[in-house]
């Protein structure tokens, strides 16, 4: 699978890729030290900045999944919650990338407060906007917890499969659910080998992750930071997406990419 990220921060849709073997074409970050970060990391991947000024039709038939945490800001109960009239609202980059490109595949990733903003208004443009792409849409609310971060951390994952020009109509048979009823994605030996699955979460009695090892990134991930920057380096972590959710996420994506071509 050939994947590329928006919104990309410092990596963690890219290396749950990684851990797939699936290989890296390009991420989209507008914050220099995540994008930093993401060179040093993903030197192969084509880096991008601001998602407004890039064109991406030159991506299409290149690309099998889209992945990205759109801004949260708009919808996050931690903020004034402006929704769509907020600058950060930027979804409609996404779908217009998405649209450029079209994908197989798309995860989308923010709060949990999305789905309850203005009574689901900007939750249910999602669905509406990438069913007119062609996308058969399946929504998921799952903690961090259930890979066993110390932390519940829920977060909405909009998850897409391109039907438009396929016979192979459904995608409602994506193991999606397992990952809520198992404490850890399925082990496999690439996993463990990259990652090692059991991982040594630290277990910081908190509700929002304070370092990385409260948020399953890897501390290889952190290790240009320069003291200067310490503090740019905690808002990315708390920004990042558990990179080991992510890959659950992406196993029951293959598997039933698999199945929906036997």
């Amino acid at each position: 699978m050939r994947h590329g990220s928006l919104f990309s921060g410092i990596g963690g849709f890219d290396l749950a890729s990684e851990w797939m073997g699936w290989e890296n074409i390009f991420h989209c970050e507008i914050d220099p030290f995540c994008q930093r970060v993401l060179k040093h990391h993903f030197p192969n991947a084509t880096t991008h900045t601001n998602i407004t000024d890039v064109d991406f039709r030159h991506y299409r038939g290149h690309i099998d999944i889209i992945s990205g945490g759109f801004p949260c800001q708009p919808y996050s109960q931690a903020g004034k919650r402006r929704g769509s009239d907020d600058p950060r609202h930027l979804f409609p980059q996404m779908l217009r990338c998405i649209r450029e490109i079209q994908p197989k595949w798309v995860v989308g990733e923010n709060v949990h407060g999305i789905i309850t903003w203005n009574d689901g208004e900007v939750f249910e443009d999602i669905h509406t906007q990438m069913g007119a792409e062609g996308y058969e849409m399946q929504s998921f609310v799952l903690p961090a917890s259930s890979v066993g971060a110390p932390h519940q951390r829920n977060r909405t994952f909009f998850i897409g499969r391109n039907i438009a020009n396929s016979d192979m109509l459904g995608c409602k048979g994506i193991g999606i659910s397992r990952i809520v009823e198992k404490k850890k994605p399925r082990r496999e030996k690439r996993f463990e080998q990259l990652c090692d699955i059991e991982h040594k979460w630290k277990k910081f009695p908190t509700q929002s992750p304070i370092c990385g090892g409260d948020d399953g990134i890897p501390e290889r991930m952190d290790d240009i930071t320069i003291p200067k920057w310490r503090r740019e380096s905690l808002k990315a972590y708390g920004n990042a997406v558990v990179p080991q959710l992510i890959f659950a996420i992406f196993q029951a994506i293959e598997e039933t990419d698999k199945a929906m071509a036997q």
